[in-house]
């Protein structure tokens, strides 16, 4: 924690573009954005990884996110929120990305493999997860 970037941001140790600022949420402009607007909201709760979050730490992140993407008057955007490695997550402390997207060019690109199961495979699955929750 020490260490963490977002942590030093939120302490005023390391300078930002604060957007807004609350109890339990920060938000500041991305550094190096994919497109004008793109933004980073965080719970001031540290945790590396969603589920380290306490809910009642995350309650304000998507009204704040919502409310920077109207500020920002994008229609199209993205909320991205990665969690490990091979998820693509650099910092490790939970943030969400509120990603403009201007056009086809600007903003987040990403492919989607999706994978087609059937009926059995997927109420299989969904029976599994529930057992879980």
């Amino acid at each position: 924690m020490a260490a963490c970037i977002f942590c030093k941001i939120i302490k005023g140790e390391i300078p930002s573009m604060k957007l807004f600022e609350s109890e339990r949420t920060f938000a500041f402009l991305d550094i190096q954005p994919l497109s004008r607007g793109h933004s980073l909201i965080i719970p001031k709760h540290h945790g590396a990884k969603l589920h380290d979050i306490p809910d009642d730490q995350l309650h304000e992140i998507l009204p704040v996110a919502k409310k920077i993407a109207s500020a920002v008057g994008c229609e199209d955007y993205n909320i991205l929120q990665n969690n490990g490695r091979i998820a693509h997550q650099v910092v490790d402390h939970v943030h969400f990305h509120m990603i403009p997207k201007p056009n086809e060019k600007e903003g987040l690109g990403i492919g989607w493999p999706a994978e087609a199961l059937d009926k059995d495979k997927l109420n299989k699955l969904l029976e599994e997860i529930k057992s879980k929750m």
